[in-house]
């Protein structure tokens, strides 16, 4: 790809490599050692993501466009002043994984080291804080100890708490392209059957909440089966016997949960019979409030068998955001003091000091994420400035956080596209985006890649270290905070990580600490630690050496709890959040994306048969969640494979995409003692069925946010397509027309359209500006979907003026010219929809995926749709049969 720039993939942690180039043609980087060229359904379209309009392009103070310096002023001085007012810990700053890691080290050392506290947290504390804590309970420092090959070097694979096949899905394509050459068992221990369980050789439906008796249980098993490696464990750790004293016997682990005895037997005889065993985890275990504990049951069984640092065996944490394992190399984190060190060190806070050259050094650590926001809504803390995450959506209770900002004095956000979080902003400042920034980024293995610009930022928008370097200077840091280049940055984190570091710390890239900017620019993928002789840094801890005083491991004893809350008889249901295949958070960037939107076009609450049978649920209707914290109304959807007991909802959409909002408002922050982690899988909540008067889609050349009827948008063409839903009746007569006015949003001298059939139901309206489309409503009180064209075939109408003679088709829900009919996303890379997808299966009378793959390419770049795909040809043979 001549010209092509080489930088890495902004999503989650596998830290895929990219070749763009400037004109946005986008293409996985094939020289990278992370993904070999392949890419997932976000990955691939990146380029997509790249038109600037709605980008935030100049700074605002109070609302109104300000100049940097003023905004800086302001921000500086409002700082100072609360410092000064109220003691350092009355400020922080919240920020995240996306940031890069220059942008990281600048706002640690700003807040921990001269500002002086440790009021600095990161959206990383909803996704892998527990194992944080978790690795160093049992490590003593925060690492991981193997490397993505080991996947493919395994005999067994136990995937926990983790959908690798949509979070992670280029990792999951090498397990599976492993999987076909040497035959790895894969082991899927979920709540939930998801695309990673529909292929696995074992999937342990566990009980919400359960993992720690799980592993505890094994533990015992391989004690009991002669499986530990007491000569390894002698060697090389401790706390065996006080870890195999709180083991439940079988029994109690099939009681806790709910798994057939017969399945536990089979998991515990395969882990204690296979030496190569890789156990891959994510938020499934650390999003709880027993996640930590989770985390160390779990790294025991490893410890015990001795089976870690050795090719095909050891835990494995793939983290969720791209850069979530820099921040913590730096100590992002509220308990972190900076690059490997801890605040429970006298001798560290020492050395970090000196280095730093501050004499005002946090103490203590800070208010970790739930905490610091309840001291926002307490006024505790009175100046909060957020950084590329947006915590009005994201975070646990989510109402309370909005309260929180919302009666917080000085409010600072850095971002690139408005959002919840920005509407509550004193300042906003318009921050450069990915493709536009300069740093570096650490996966999940430990690999530093670099994130090269290839695109100016539009505006006057500014990279995060850059702003937080000039607020420090205004603040008298100057000296601090010269930097002039995110090469210089890195060169300082760089010689920290080395600093008085005597070998007992293992994060160390000291080696790095001299390059020069060329060089720098240059830096190819490289994972920590340096063998001495050169080269990257492999697996770890196989023969011990772990950064603990005595050198060895720590088996921590685990004994299950009961969830933090459970249900009962107001509130009957567990409520379980997580990712959906296409989307990214709070689709800030994947939500601008047609084709991402394709697969799932709404958010849906997911309900088992029976107990969408006992709430007289249909598919695709109306449902009312409640919780102690919150209410929403969604969607249903009726999953066969879907617990009974258990509502799953995807965590991604937010006001600005469907009336819903953003389910963190029914989710509640109980956290993990250790790691302050809240649990997001597990909120008793109790539904109910509310009735659609109506129905409606509506094509609208602008992003409306609808007031009354339940809603949901997805961009088409060059507008966007909402669905609608009415929980009260159509309005009579005249009122219909207002009401319809204020749904489209008419603007003065609009020209009005109107089609009315009220025996048959069915009302359709358009507005038209200069000749153009500017809105189409069509709406039924018929069957639900009847008379109704879908919103993606209509996206030509708003591409080209409407001519008189064409009128009428408009008003019957036709383009001028031909529209693709409405097709859901199975395979977004290659653009496959279902309707497409089984047409080719029954002509051309395809039998398996590979046939698939071979006929119209799904399935075959990151390979995510797969178990879609699977699930399609099955039903289809089944129906024939």
């Amino acid at each position: 790809m001549s010209g092509a720039v080489r930088t890495t993939c902004p999503y989650c942690g596998v830290g895929c490599g990219v070749l763009a180039r400037p004109d946005g043609t986008i293409k996985g980087d094939p020289a990278h050692p992370a993904n070999q060229g392949r890419l997932c359904s976000k990955g691939a379209a990146l380029a997509e993501t790249l038109d600037d309009s709605g980008r935030m392009l100049h700074p605002l103070v109070g609302g109104a466009r300000a100049s940097w310096d003023a905004a800086l002023d302001r921000v500086a001085a409002r700082f100072r002043e609360t410092v000064a007012a109220h003691g350092p810990e009355s400020v922080a700053l919240y920020v995240s994984g996306q940031c890069l890691t220059e942008d990281y080290y600048v706002a640690n050392k700003l807040m921990k080291g001269f500002i002086g506290s440790g009021n600095i947290d990161t959206n990383s504390r909803l996704c892998m804080a527990s194992s944080v804590a978790g690795h160093t309970r049992a490590f003593g420092a925060d690492v991981v100890p193997g490397v993505y090959e080991d996947l493919e070097e395994a005999d067994l694979v136990v995937l926990v708490g983790s959908n690798l096949a949509w979070c992670h899905p280029v990792l999951h394509a090498r397990l599976q392209a492993a999987r076909s050459r040497r035959g790895t068992r894969v082991v899927v221990v979920d709540p939930r059957a998801t695309a990673t369980s529909s292929g696995a050789d074992l999937h342990l439906a566990i009980a919400p909440g359960a993992d720690v008796a799980l592993f505890a249980g094994l533990l015992g098993h391989l004690a009991a089966a002669g499986a530990v490696d007491h000569a390894w464990v002698a060697a090389h750790a401790t706390g065996l016997e006080a870890a195999l004293a709180a083991v439940p016997d079988r029994a109690r682990v099939a009681t806790i949960t709910g798994l057939a005895p017969g399945d536990i037997a089979r998991f515990f005889d395969w882990f204690a019979a296979t030496e190569r065993t890789v156990t891959v985890y994510s938020q499934g275990v650390n999003q709880s409030s027993a996640g930590t504990d989770k985390v160390n049951a779990i790294l025991n069984c490893h410890l015990a068998t001795g089976r870690i640092g050795r090719p095909g065996m050891g835990p494995f944490s793939v983290t969720g955001q791209p850069n979530a394992m820099g921040g913590r190399e730096v100590g992002g984190l509220a308990n972190q003091l900076a690059a490997h060190m801890r605040f429970d060190r006298p001798e560290d806070l020492d050395r970090v000091r000196r280095f730093w050259g501050a004499p005002n050094l946090a103490p203590q650590p800070g208010l970790k994420a739930v905490e610091l926001f309840e001291a926002v809504r307490e006024g505790r803390v009175k100046a909060l400035w957020i950084i590329a995450t947006n915590p009005a959506d994201s975070m646990p209770r989510a109402a309370a956080v909005r309260e929180a900002l919302a009666a917080c004095p000085f409010v600072v956000v850095s971002d690139c596209w408005p959002t919840d979080t920005t509407a509550q902003a004193h300042v906003v400042l318009p921050a450069a985006g990915w493709g536009e920034k300069d740093g570096t980024v650490t996966n999940s293995e430990r690999r530093i890649s670099r994130q090269r610009p290839f695109r100016a930022p539009p505006g006057e928008a500014r990279p995060d270290w850059w702003m937080l370097a000039q607020v420090a200077r205004r603040m008298g840091f100057e000296a601090a905070f010269a930097w002039e280049s995110p090469a210089a940055v890195f060169r300082e984190h760089a010689a920290l990580s080395a600093f008085e570091n005597d070998g007992t710390r293992v994060f160390d890239i000291g080696a790095l600490a001299a390059l020069t900017d060329d060089a720098y620019d240059a830096l190819e993928p490289v994972r920590w630690p340096f063998p001495a002789g050169g080269g990257e840094g492999g697996r770890l801890f196989a023969r011990g050496g772990f950064p603990t005083p005595d050198g060895r491991a720590r088996l921590v004893p685990t004994v299950w709890r009961p969830l933090a809350a459970r249900p009962d008889a107001e509130f009957p249901l567990l409520l379980n959040t997580g990712r959906m295949r296409d989307q990214w958070h709070t689709m800030t960037r994947t939500g601008r994306v047609p084709r991402l939107m394709a697969h799932a076009t709404a958010p849906a609450a997911a309900f088992s048969p029976g107990d969408a049978a006992r709430l007289g649920l249909a598919e695709g209707g109306l449902v009312r969640l409640t919780s102690p914290h919150g209410t929403t109304v969604l969607r249903a959807a009726i999953e066969p494979a879907q617990q009974a007991g258990e509502i799953f909802v995807p965590m991604h959409w937010t006001d600005a995409f469907a009336a819903s909002g953003p389910i963190g408002r029914l989710v509640g922050a109980a956290t993990d003692p250790v790691s302050g982690q809240p649990e997001l899988k597990a909120t008793p909540v109790r539904a109910e069925a509310v009735p659609a008067h109506w129905r409606g889609v509506l094509l609208h050349c602008r992003a409306i946010r609808p007031e009354g009827p339940h809603w949901s948008r997805v961009p088409v063409g060059t507008g966007h397509a909402l669905e609608l839903a009415g929980t009260a009746p159509l309005p009579p007569g005249a009122a219909l027309r207002d009401f319809v006015s204020r749904l489209l949003e008419a603007p003065p001298g609009a020209e009005w359209l109107e089609l009315a059939d009220p025996a048959r139901g069915t009302w359709r309206f358009a507005t038209l500006r200069q000749g153009r489309v500017e809105a189409c409503l069509f709406l039924t009180t018929g069957e639900a979907g009847a008379s109704l064209p879908g919103g993606a075939a209509l996206a030509a109408l708003l591409e080209a003026p409407v001519a008189e003679a064409a009128r009428s088709g408009l008003l019957a829900g036709r383009a001028a010219t031909a529209a693709c009919a409405t097709d859901r996303a199975v395979c977004t890379c290659f653009g496959i929809g279902l309707g497409a997808l089984r047409a080719a299966i029954l002509e051309r009378r395809l039998t398996d995926a590979e046939a698939v793959g071979a006929a119209l390419g799904a399935g075959t770049n990151c390979g995510s749709c797969l178990p879609e795909i699977r699930e399609i040809l099955r039903d289809i043979h089944a129906d024939a049969a």
